[in-house]
């Protein structure tokens, strides 16, 4: 691990960033527990003196500054693209916006409705029990490698199991490697008549602690989101789908870390010209603040208008619980990536944003943390998931 504790010790003494931070936070970074982590926990390539290249705001230019500068920003809320090895994402944005796609009227009922009836929210259950009981699933970490070695190998699973030998043929899983220990897995099901149009559904499967070496279970933060795609694309194959457009799921690494995973992916399939029409974000999918209305979160700020109106048009038709419109800012999960590429992109959350999970980026974003942390409310993201592929991806006449 490239750490000096004498730097790590003065940049955390440093009155001027954690002077930013809320008592709880400023809690994490006590010289301690410092010490017994770096002992205890080596197992991570983290450089916090490395210069990276960040993004605060369309209107700034982007700065350089350290990996611990990073971190400290992060804890204090600011939202940022690291943008160091993804420079050039977006130069080619404007062959896209010439020719937009457009998104009809939901009408595939007859399709979604019985894929619906496969969702099984014991499978989501079980899958975040195991997803989360890694200690972090942190990108630059031994055990967030350890964790997405895992969830591709049930992917693998799900898929020998629930596909027919037909639609197996059609299905590619993938790594998609970084340079840091965690790579981002791609799973594309081929489409049989318009194969070069694709449609993304995504989600993050890194975690972090507000100082990423302590432990960060990341179950709502973006375990759930996780395991929700994954629970719909089961249900999908299960029900022997096989689309007419290439329907794409995504699995990112180091969301975490500024979006760096979808911002490597989506810079390459810019690069190849590859014809995303609509990409749809799944992050923080379980919770139910307590004294509110269930709803669907439809994030309404840096996303693509059109399909975030279609987006809703399938809440209100598919699900039993009510959109409801709110804002998350600049560069505030994955979804921004593709947009900054030029592609039509989403985002869907568990509530209202300032309803939204306040135990993540800790060591208490857990499944059993409270009764608000609900397995019923993301069976309705997996349908969300479900239906957007369908209605966007079509469906096969055998």
């Amino acid at each position: 691990m490239k750490l000096c504790l004498s730097f790590v010790i003065s940049a955390l003494a440093s009155a001027t960033a954690v002077a930013a931070l809320s008592r709880s936070q400023q809690a994490i970074f006590e010289l301690s527990q410092l010490q017994a982590t770096l002992e205890t926990y080596p197992g991570f390539d983290l450089d916090l003196d490395s210069k990276r290249l960040v993004q605060f705001s369309n209107s700034e230019e982007p700065v350089w500054i350290s990996e611990m500068d990073k971190i400290q920003y992060k804890a204090m809320g600011l939202k940022f693209f690291d943008i160091t090895d993804s420079q050039e994402l977006g130069s080619l944005r404007h062959l896209k916006t010439q020719i937009k796609p457009s998104y009809h009227e939901p009408n595939a009922t007859e399709k979604v409705v019985p894929v619906l009836k496969e969702l099984n929210k014991e499978n989501m259950e079980e899958n975040l029990r195991k997803f989360s009981s890694y200690r972090t699933r942190y990108y630059r970490s031994d055990t967030g490698r350890q964790s997405q070695q895992w969830l591709i190998s049930r992917i693998s699973e799900i898929t020998k199991k629930y596909a027919s030998d037909r639609l197996q043929s059609q299905i590619t899983i993938k790594e998609f490697p970084h340079s840091w220990a965690q790579n981002s897995i791609v799973l594309s099901i081929n489409g049989s008549e318009s194969s070069d149009e694709v449609v993304v559904i995504g989600a993050h499967q890194d975690s972090t602690n507000m100082w990423p070496f302590l432990p960060a279970p990341g179950a709502d933060d973006d375990g759930s989101g996780t395991v929700t795609i994954l629970e719909a694309y089961r249900a999908l194959i299960s029900s022997d789908f096989q689309p007419l457009k290439t329907v794409e799921f995504h699995w990112y690494s180091a969301e975490e870390g500024g979006l760096l995973g979808s911002q490597a992916v989506a810079k390459d399939y810019e690069a190849r010209g590859v014809n995303v029409i609509a990409m749809s974000q799944f992050d923080m999918t379980a919770w139910v603040k307590k004294g509110t209305k269930e709803v669907v979160g439809i994030i309404n700020d840096f996303v693509d208008p059109s399909l975030t109106e279609f987006n809703i048009k399938l809440v209100e038709k598919y699900l039993d619980i009510p959109p409801a419109q709110t804002k998350c800012g600049y560069a505030c999960s994955d979804h921004a990536s593709w947009s900054k590429a030029g592609y039509p992109s989403i985002f869907t959350i568990e509530s209202t944003f300032e309803d939204s999970n306040q135990n993540i980026h800790s060591t208490n974003d857990r499944i059993d943390i409270s009764t608000e942390f609900s397995f019923d409310h993301m069976l309705e993201f997996a349908k969300l998931a479900v239906a957007f592929g369908v209605e966007l991806g079509g469906w096969t006449e055998k």
